[in-house]
């Protein structure tokens, strides 16, 4: 019910007056709801109190949908198989969408915006714009300067005072972030001149902001092993550090100190999406096409080959069958992409099963993962043969090398293989909004903001003081703090 006050108490005024939202003209509450303020879960509780809402608010939900790029650039084949896909439901198609736009970036939890990026032997965590981190400070990954080694629970980076972090990346050696501004920081070992701040080849300690990308509005940043790929507001990469194998795209072999635009990308369609591996990097375009450049050595390219790509090549095996790719994710040896229909896909090598199909056999193009042709998956996520699916209701789905506990099956031994691919029943209870999984160690993040971590736990990477590792997803108990509240310095060793 809403209560509407005539706003005086006056002799011969109306007294306030309740009256249902049924009374509201149709059209005023239409321009609510498709205000684009609205997720899928904000449209499904409006129903639950108002059943003369639902038509509404599917009506609402649909043309959230067509206002996003990922769904109107899909034909109207693909949107009805989508619509079919998501049970009918527009406000589960739009749910798909949403939950796609947060895998690469922030999720919106019941406790704020949150983001998870696991490292080697490290974690960084984004919590409602700050940054936190845990394990190893090797090289200063972890942003706490140089006489912090290991962190045995979050804590809180230092960033300029009007820095909002929005975007994090991390990998062996440095981390990467982006500011709600579209400024761009990086940290950690730089020898490979990865972090982008010119000729200077030292350890970067604190995050410090890349000079020549200012004036530059950024909204994603991806690390490989010693090199860095950043992704403009519109649409364009630049590419900075290691370039053995062609990996920054410019068409040659030759090291970069600074950020360099990748040339074949101006004047193409959009980039809305990027990936860095361990020597190769993915880009993913508003049409659906994704691009592969850098080490071919694990097939991890997706042409049919193993010949390094010293510039983007589109991946024809998803444009031969029509494929519209909206995510990919890239592994140490293989890769694994999800398509606008909530298919997924995966090709490099097959170690372990990492690539799902019950064999250890490698791909060297892109191949549909048969067995979750029934699901709609949200995210995917690879590193060191393992490989990880969320689905629209927040499932887990795992594959590959356990790796220390780091598959989350706390039934299998900590090296056991998982050739097929299985729902993570430890985390049934919770709705998984975001996973990520680093060398031996995943951490996922829950649409309550609850951050569950498992696997090695050696160098604290887990935000855990006293356990070596743990095979079943434990809570980490995370506490927003001050910077001085939670820092914690160990000696190295």
């Amino acid at each position: 019910m809403i209560r509407i006050d005539s706003g005086g108490s006056m002799a011969g005024e109306k007294s306030p007056r309740a009256f249902s939202m049924e009374e509201l003209p149709g059209h005023l509450i239409g321009e609510v709801l498709t205000s684009g303020r609205l997720a899928a879960a904000d449209l499904a509780r409006l129903e639950l109190t108002c059943r003369a809402l639902r038509p509404l608010a599917e009506h609402a939900a649909s043309r959230l949908c067509a206002a996003r790029t990922a769904f109107a650039v899909m034909g109207p084949a693909d949107r009805g198989e989508l619509l079919d896909r998501c049970g009918g439901s527009w406000k589960k198609v739009l749910r798909f969408l949403q939950s796609v736009e947060q895998s690469s970036d922030t999720v919106h939890t019941s406790s704020g915006n949150m983001q998870v990026a696991t490292g080697r032997y490290h974690t960084l965590l984004v919590h409602d714009s700050s940054v936190y981190s845990c394990g190893s400070s090797l090289c200063g990954v972890l942003g706490h300067g140089p006489d912090t080694t290991q962190c045995v629970a979050f804590s809180q980076v230092s960033f300029p005072s009007l820095a909002r972090v929005v975007n994090i990346s991390a990998f062996h050696n440095h981390a990467a972030f982006v500011t709600e501004s579209g400024e761009v920081f990086t940290c950690g070992d730089n020898s490979s001149s990865c972090c982008g701040h010119g000729d200077v080849g030292r350890t970067i300690f604190r995050p410090t902001q890349i000079e020549a990308l200012k004036g530059i509005s950024c909204k994603q940043v991806a690390t490989g092993l010693s090199f860095t790929v950043i992704l403009t507001r519109n649409g364009q990469v630049y590419t900075c550090g290691s370039n053995t194998h062609g990996q920054l795209g410019h068409g040659d072999t030759i090291d970069r100190a600074a950020p360099k635009v990748v040339e074949l990308f101006k004047g193409a369609s959009p980039v809305v999406q990027v990936a860095a591996g361990a020597s190769y990097t993915f880009a993913v375009t508003d049409d659906g096409t994704v691009h592969s450049f850098g080490s071919c050595t694990n097939f991890c390219l997706g042409h049919g080959d193993q010949h390094n790509e010293l510039l983007p090549r589109a991946i024809q095996s998803f444009k031969r069958r029509n494929i519209h790719v909206i995510r990919v994710s890239a592994g140490d040896e293989h890769a694994v992409a999800l398509d606008a229909l909530g298919h997924v896909y995966t090709w490099g090598r097959g170690y372990c099963g990492a690539l799902g199909h019950g064999d250890e056999n490698d791909k060297t193009s892109p191949e549909l993962i048969g067995s979750l042709k029934g699901q709609v998956a949200v995210q995917v996520c690879a590193r060191k043969r393992k490989t990880f699916v969320l689905t629209d209701e927040g499932s887990v789905i795992a594959f590959g090398w356990m790796g220390f506990g780091s598959l989350g099956f706390p039934d299998r031994g900590s090296s056991d293989k998982v050739m097929q691919p299985h729902v993570l029943d430890s985390l049934c209870g919770h709705y998984v909004s975001q996973i990520s999984t680093g060398l031996y160690h995943t951490v996922a993040v829950t649409n309550k903001g609850i951050v569950f971590g498992f696997g090695d736990n050696e160098r604290a990477q887990l935000g855990q003081e006293y356990i070596r590792g743990c095979l079943k997803p434990t809570e980490i108990m995370f506490h927003k703090s001050s910077i001085e509240d939670i820092a914690i310095t160990a000696p190295i060793g």
